[in-house]
């Protein structure tokens, strides 16, 4: 074992100061400065370098993502080394939780369910809304449909201050808002104890604000609020058409902003879609940055199973039967996630192998309501209600582009969520051509990527369709 003398520029020291200012470059100012400052070295005992942080949180989220880079810089500076080891030291910079055993090193560490986050004492009151302790960044699958709203979190998670503000997410039931909004309060929680995060449900903050105004102490509610350094609010629709909440939380917005604290707001829509929204709160919302997270294309969701199987015991569940769950559950990635845990715990219970038939019959309910029957008639309805046009235009000749795009809409959608062939689709809406229909689709295809409204649009009638009773 090496022990790690005082700093000498050509010892261990002055190398483990090259390597950080390598590593300071590569990552930039920001991510370096939130989480990599604080690594110490520790020693090195031959062909390993081992690292010291304060904190569980800090080892298990470097570790996780930067440990092998840094043993590649450590080799490039010392022959031999291959491996870094990052490990909790008492020595190093942070709030004091240490381990008994300075240099011994623990196995990751997940954090556990808390009534809030807030400072050093937590929530103690239970004012906050509970965290769940699996909502972490870690355990978030990132894909295309998403990775903007999981960048933009991580952001407001590393760096004090941000040019956005407020973070507005908004998606369908089940998509991953709430486990974002955790991974924030959780992340922030161990990168700096010492900042007020206040994560509330839209439901809860409104039980507080008419308790407070039943018990004549408003005043008291205000400055427990308006404490928080990071506010966290979920499901904000709930709140729609209650007009002294909404004039509340405006206030409270108002406070917050002013005083450069970091807001993060979830819906299941867009400020523009919150009929009986205040138009001033409207505003504020839309104001910072909105980032949608769109249900999971097949890739992710196969990504998904693939990635909660270990943890639930199942990592050699056969490719076929997670293949299966992937193109049958599509609505949420909740769904297919109580689809996989329900799989594992018959396992476990029961015994056996899982396989495609077994699997079939666990979910035999599940799948037999995904299954339910959607008709092109009902599409039909579905689309004109949402466009606010006659159903009897998706088969009229007129070219109108209000009777146009939701006639395209409608076309897409049967082809997505019924099994009828181009030629049928074609014959409901009027007797056009399969090749009318397929340029339809064609048509909302090539519009999808790059339009917000279209994007929407299809997902809350795709749900609308597939869960008429959500």
């Amino acid at each position: 074992m090496t022990e790690v003398p005082n700093a000498v520029a050509g010892g261990p020291q002055g190398a483990w100061q090259r390597v950080r200012g390598k590593l300071r470059a590569e990552v930039g100012e920001a991510t370096f400065a939130s989480w990599l400052a604080p690594l110490v070295l520790v020693e090195i005992d031959g062909d390993e370098v081992t690292l010291g942080v304060a904190t569980r949180f800090l080892r298990d989220w470097i570790a996780s993502r930067y440990a092998h880079r840094i043993a590649a810089l450590w080799a490039l500076e010392r022959d031999g080394i291959q491996s870094a080891r990052i490990v909790i030291h008492a020595a190093a910079p942070g709030d004091g939780e240490s381990a008994p055993h300075a240099a011994a090193e623990a196995p990751p560490v997940r954090p556990r369910a808390a009534p809030a986050a807030g400072g050093r004492d937590g929530d103690p009151a239970g004012f906050g809304s509970p965290l769940n302790g699996r909502f972490t960044f870690r355990e978030f699958v990132v894909g295309e449909t998403n990775e903007l709203a999981h960048a933009a979190a991580q952001q407001v998670a590393s760096v004090d201050s941000l040019p956005f503000n407020p973070l507005y997410l908004y998606g369908g039931v089940g998509l991953g808002k709430t486990h974002l909004l955790h991974a924030i309060a959780w992340c922030i929680r161990g990168r700096e104890p010492s900042r007020r995060v206040l994560y509330l449900s839209a439901e809860r903050f409104m039980l507080h604000f008419v308790q407070a105004v039943q018990h004549k102490d408003t005043v008291a509610f205000k400055e427990r609020i308006r404490a928080a350094d990071v506010l966290l609010i979920d499901d904000i629709q709930f709140i729609c058409d209650k007009e002294r909440t909404q004039e509340e939380f405006l206030h409270t917005l108002d406070a917050l902003l002013d005083h450069r604290c970091q807001v993060v707001v979830s819906s299941d829509r867009s400020p523009a879609h919150l009929d009986g929204m205040d138009e001033r709160l409207r505003s504020r919302l839309a104001g910072g940055l909105a980032a949608d997270i769109r249900p999971a294309p097949y890739e992710l969701r196969l990504g998904i199973l693939q990635a909660k199987a270990g943890p639930l015991g199942i990592a050699d569940a056969p490719l076929e039967v997670l293949e299966f769950l992937a193109r049958k559950i599509t609505a949420s990635v909740r769904e297919l996630e109580m689809a996989l845990n329900r799989i594992a715990a018959h396992a476990a219970l029961l015994g056996g192998a899982i396989t495609l038939q077994s699997t079939q019959t666990v979910l035999r309910d599940v799948l037999g309501a995904r299954e339910r029957r959607i008709t092109i008639e009902e599409i039909q309805r579905r689309v004109a209600a949402h466009y606010n046009i006659r159903p009897s235009e998706m088969a009229s000749n007129r070219r109108a582009q209000v009777v146009v795009r939701p006639r395209h809409v409608a076309m897409y959608l049967a082809k997505q969520l019924t099994t009828r062939s181009l030629p049928e689709i074609g014959r409901r809406f009027g007797n056009r051509d399969h090749t009318t229909v397929m340029y339809a689709i064609r048509r909302i295809e090539s519009l999808w990527p790059k339009d917000d409204a279209l994007r929407e649009d299809l997902a809350l009638l795709r749900r609308s369709l597939e869960d008429p009773d959500g």
